[in-house]
């Protein structure tokens, strides 16, 4: 489930067929059935508003959580950019050697945070993931051996500044985990395919019956389209670009 989550096209295309094949269930069912008396029928279509409304609620409050975790891989980016920037302004406060290295080491590693921010390959991926962790090694011990020989307030400033940068990477990574739980997906699905069924069941006019049968399972699989897009940082259409980064490392490379 959560593999499959990750493609939006495969979530569209899926969810385009089983609630089509949904509403066409609930149309056979209905033929089957004897003539419905009216009043019956009016509570039907009680049913059937009350079913579309709750609907509407779960896809709104997924599309919110969507989005709200795509603003927080912006806003991570943002201020994981503005901590290594800091850091590489910090650095002049080491002692010459010591400085020279971790700015270096910073414009190597800024360089594996754009590519993971712009990498769909998993092979890729695990390999810069080993490298920013071996950076981030020598990032830490390029500041700690010169604090630690001479522990001064100013020095403490530059270890403070790595800190945030080490820090910074670790809430981006979770932030790009905090995905949509399959359970809200799976509700999702549970209420869509009821609502389908439903539609069929009560498309008792055959003209109109054809068109409702389509209309609605494609007006939700664009919506599971755009919340599965919108939730997948990596395989979406709609991603974090790292402009932040990329227009430090235009700096930094410059400078």
């Amino acid at each position: 489930m959560d593999n499959l989550i990750r493609h939006p096209v495969i979530v569209s295309a899926l969810s385009l067929f089983l609630l089509w094949l949904s509403a066409t269930v609930g149309l056979y069912v209905r033929k089957r059935q004897l003539q419905k008396e009216e009043d019956v029928h009016q509570d039907l279509d009680i049913i059937v508003s009350a079913t579309l409304t709750l609907l509407g609620l779960i896809i709104g409050f997924s599309f919110s959580m969507a989005i709200s975790r795509y603003d927080q891989r912006k806003n991570y980016e943002e201020a994981e950019a503005n901590a290594i920037g800091t850091e590489y302004l910090r650095a002049d406060l080491l002692p010459n050697a010591d400085g020279s290295n971790v700015r270096a080491l910073l414009r190597n590693y800024l360089d594996q945070r754009i590519l993971f921010y712009e990498t769909r390959d998993d092979n890729a991926l695990s390999q810069i993931d080993a490298t920013t962790a071996q950076l981030q090694t020598e990032l830490w011990s390029a500041v700690r051996t010169p604090a630690g020989a001479q522990p001064t307030p100013v020095l403490a400033l530059a270890v403070s500044g790595m800190n945030e940068v080490l820090n910074s990477q670790g809430y981006t990574q979770a932030a790009w985990w905090n995905r949509i739980p399959p359970g809200a997906w799976c509700l999702m699905a549970a209420v869509a395919i009821c609502s389908n069924v439903l539609i069929g069941y009560d498309s008792h006019r055959a003209r109109a019956s054809a068109i409702r049968l389509l209309v609605l399972p494609l007006v939700l699989c664009i919506a599971f389209y755009a919340i599965a897009d919108i939730d997948s940082p990596r395989r979406g259409a709609i991603r974090v670009h790292p402009q932040n980064l990329i227009s430090l490392a235009q700096s930094l490379h410059g400078h």
